[in-house]
């Protein structure tokens, strides 16, 4: 009996730290977005605080506009009927954008066309990037 109870013991602790190892440190090592011009053609789109249904939007790189603005690159739908809008969380080593995209408000009883667009948003950052690395939030 007292064997069985070892056993179990052992692995107790053997899960134990398999959930921990899976768990992870508090600092991820979170890879950084490209930087890279604005897809040629790219539609310019503007903040929209507004955006109904807001969900996360994939970015897919970034470019340097001067030390305390750049812009994200994504794919949306196009201008009349969707928004995009970004809020930015700034640490000593990172830029953290989250993106997020919606149905403008004025178009949420119209049909919309479904057609994907290369889309850039200028974002202004608090403070200079720097030699910070930019990366996108959930």
């Amino acid at each position: 009996m007292g064997s069985i109870v070892g056993v179990a013991r052992g692995l107790c602790v053997l899960a134990m730290c398999l959930v921990l190892a899976a768990c992870g440190s508090d600092d991820p090592d979170v890879p950084s977005l490209p930087e890279a011009p604005a897809p040629t053609g790219a539609t310019k789109f503007w903040p929209r605080a507004d955006i109904v249904d807001p969900r996360p939007l994939p970015v897919t790189s970034w470019s340097r506009l001067s030390d305390d603005r750049i812009a994200v690159h994504f794919e949306t739908g196009t201008p009349e009927c969707f928004g995009v809008d970004a809020t930015v969380t700034e640490t000593e080593d990172a830029v953290t954008v989250t993106l997020l995209g919606g149905t403008l408000p004025e178009m949420q009883d119209r049909m919309c066309v479904m057609i994907a667009v290369a889309g850039t948003l200028e974002v202004p950052l608090p403070s200079p990037l720097g030699e910070r690395a930019v990366i996108v939030g959930a």
